[in-house]
């Protein structure tokens, strides 16, 4: 699947709900199901800097694709980077370097964060490109 295509099945997936309550219960729902980092990779080099709580991201290149691993103290934020890594986890570096974020807003997500959590959310989208960005460098 490409990114887009997954994008767009998260936006279909939000759009069953009524409620900013009932999306908030997905996004910590979908936390759980996060592909966890392994307890070596949670350094201070992994944590992503300008979010309120700590979210750890770890990338391996396998077979020209990035696949990322993640965690948070925090059930939400693990939530979204659990979102995030859905769409940009086995992908190429190129793709992710080319994907756009739009998604995020047409499933509201940002304008129901706290401006801390949003800047959090920005945090981590750049360090996945910047991920990404090695990763192609090293191609």
């Amino acid at each position: 699947m490409t990114i887009k295509e997954i994008q767009e099945e998260i936006v279909d997936e939000f759009s069953m709900f009524d409620d900013w309550m009932q999306r908030y219960e997905y996004i910590i729902e979908l936390g759980k199901s996060l592909p966890l980092i392994d307890e070596k990779y949670k350094t201070d080099e992994n944590i992503i800097k300008g979010c309120q709580s700590k979210v750890w991201v770890h990338a391996e290149e396998q077979d020209g694709k990035v696949v990322f691993t993640a965690d948070s103290d925090a059930i939400l934020t693990k939530g979204i980077i659990a979102i995030l890594i859905r769409a940009f986890s086995n992908q190429s570096p190129q793709a992710i370097l080319d994907a756009d974020t739009q998604f995020i807003d047409e499933i509201g997500l940002k304008e129901h964060l706290s401006p801390t959590r949003a800047n959090g959310l920005v945090s981590m989208i750049k360090q996945i490109k910047m991920y990404a960005l090695a990763f192609q460098a090293k191609q």
